[in-house]
């Protein structure tokens, strides 16, 4: 009903660290791993389905890396969860009206809450808000 693995607290913190780094390159996936510690393997295959989903777009060689294929300020957390977890919260109508009003809110929460949001707020020094 109601699970969110790492696989997108992961991804989150590897798509706020892209935003922090600028756009004015790609960002090799290594770099993303080793200041975000996250295995590296585990990432390429987050990067990899954000990739086929438009997320994120990739350039091979020697200066190559990962950007946003989109502005941050146009990327839910929302968006991120279900395309690595699959739609949130789809048995809760089963479990009844509780279920359904906890994913509900929870929902909005992500959907309101942009990467570009979640890197301002790192940046600013508040308490970041990308464990989910």
């Amino acid at each position: 009903m109601l699970a969110i693995t790492t696989k997108s607290p992961y991804a989150v913190r590897a798509l706020i660290e892209l935003v922090r780094r600028g756009e004015a390159a790609p960002v090799p996936i290594g770099d993303i791993a080793r200041r975000r510690e996250i295995p590296v393997q585990f990432l390429e295959g987050l990067f990899a389905t954000l990739r086929r989903a438009g997320v994120l777009q990739s350039q091979r060689g020697v200066k190559g890396g990962y950007s946003l294929a989109r502005p941050a300020a146009e990327l839910t957390v929302l968006e991120v969860v279900e395309l690595l977890e699959g739609s949130l919260g789809a048995g809760a109508p089963a479990a009844g009206p509780p279920w359904v009003a906890a994913v509900d809110a929870l929902r909005a929460v992500l959907a309101e809450t942009t990467i570009a949001d979640l890197a301002e707020r790192e940046g600013s020094g508040a308490a970041p808000m990308y464990y989910i």
